[in-house]
């Protein structure tokens, strides 16, 4: 055979190697959200448009139900990452096998104050002497309401908190009139206006304008073996919310369809929290400083953590 019909054969033979070969598998990361909320959909939408699939990233999604059991899982290496609530910096201080990698979220725009449909109370000064559901001991709601009441000149004890358990727990407590009002967030509160159930009276994040509401945490294992799957997986969490951020009515459809709730709710939700989402996973040192604070102020930490101990800024800033 001439020389020139041999490299042809050749050719055709590594095409057809190619095209036969399979393709190479995604890499699967099983993240957890701590409680199902609008902030944390950038996980659902970014599959939606396949920005974790262009990073060659498979997602397996838990809804956890709560933080504690988020940070068990991620514990015990039933989970890779987290998303949770910035609060939660103190597991790590206490020990948990796991460091913030990003924040993702700044002012908490999704906790609100909700009181009763009837109720007399109608703003922030009511709230002297009453008594708010939380959902948890040493929660960023617990902390917020203490800020409320300090700012307010009443003290840190100027406004009652109680913790019942969960959130449904809270909301029968507020329909049965046994507490003032509920500290929520608004995919909770709007549908309960909508019902004629509650009303929204206060944001919380005018208490804490340097704040990080959400965070992304991964297994120290994780971050040591395996820092460029980490990377990957910020460059589709972060252009997840960079498509949230440009594509509203597209947002909204999907978030209307993952959380059981009509449009014309998600819209306003959209409307409250799209100025939160962060674009780069930078850590504000201002708001980690209040976040260490909180904890001595709750009483879970003696002392305010190290930064070394909580985070790590080496995957941060993220470029989608």
């Amino acid at each position: 055979m001439p020389p020139y019909r041999l490299v042809g054969a050749a050719l055709v033979l590594v095409a057809l190697v190619a095209f036969a070969a399979p393709a190479e598998a995604a890499d699967t990361l099983r993240v957890g959200k701590a409680v199902p909320i609008w902030a944390f959909l950038a996980l659902d939408i970014g599959i939606e448009q396949g920005l974790y699939a262009k990073e060659g990233i498979e997602l397996e999604i838990s809804d956890m139900g709560n933080a504690a059991k988020l940070h068990q899982a991620l514990a015990a290496g039933s989970l890779d990452l987290g998303l949770t609530s910035g609060a939660d910096l103190a597991f790590p201080a206490k020990g948990a096998p796991e460091r913030a990698i990003a924040a993702f979220a700044a002012a908490p725009l999704a906790v609100t104050v909700m009181v009763a449909y009837d109720s007399p109370i109608t703003g922030v000064p009511d709230l002297k002497g009453k008594t708010l559901a939380i959902p948890g001991v040493g929660s960023s709601p617990e902390w917020l309401v203490r800020q409320m009441s300090r700012q307010k000149g009443w003290g840190p004890n100027g406004v009652k908190t109680v913790a019942l358990g969960s959130m449904a727990a809270n909301i029968a407590a507020l329909r049965a009139h046994q507490i003032d009002g509920i500290v929520g967030s608004s995919e909770s509160g709007y549908p309960l206006e909508e019902k004629h159930e509650a009303r929204i009276i206060a944001r919380m994040a005018e208490f804490a304008p340097h704040f990080h509401a959400h965070v992304v945490f991964a297994r120290n294992d994780l971050i040591a073996d395996r820092p460029a799957l980490i990377e990957r997986f910020l460059k589709g969490f972060f252009a997840s919310i960079a498509f949230i951020k440009h594509n509203r009515a597209t947002t909204n459809e999907s978030a209307a369809r993952l959380m059981h709730e009509p449009v014309e709710i998600m819209d306003r939700i959209y409307a409250d929290q799209i100025a939160m989402l962060q674009d780069d996973g930078r850590f504000d040192p201002k708001a980690i400083e209040v976040l260490k604070q909180s904890f001595v102020d709750l009483g879970t930490l003696a002392e305010p953590p190290r930064d070394e101990q909580i985070l790590t800024t080496k995957f941060v800033p993220v470029k989608p």
